[in-house]
């Protein structure tokens, strides 16, 4: 799947981050990044995003992507190494219950 196509299915979906309550921004390296603003309702997905986030998550996009279908978990790519956290925890947890296809 590519950046192209992920971001298209999340914005298919955006009421899966319902209540999400933050700016959370996907690094995905060479890839590009993606940003989920659940500021307000309902969430939006873009590019690019204003303000910071209050959570970045560092990942593979294909490692993001296997997570999305249910092939791997948060918490696997977490303690993995795969997935890195960079400001608030809480935040993260929250959006991995709801990055379910």
């Amino acid at each position: 799947m590519t950046l192209d196509e992920f971001e298209a299915a999340l914005k298919a979906n955006p009421a899966n981050f319902a209540g999400l309550g933050g700016l959370v921004r996907f690094d995905f390296a060479n890839d590009g990044q993606l940003f989920i603003d659940g500021r307000q309702e309902p969430p939006t997905v873009s590019r690019t995003a204003e303000g910071d986030p209050k959570t970045t998550l560092a990942i593979p996009l294909p490692e993001l992507v296997k997570i999305y279908r249910g092939e791997s978990n948060p918490m696997m790519a977490f303690t993995t190494g795969k997935l890195k956290v960079n400001g608030d925890m809480g935040l993260a947890m929250k959006l991995g219950n709801m990055l379910e296809e």
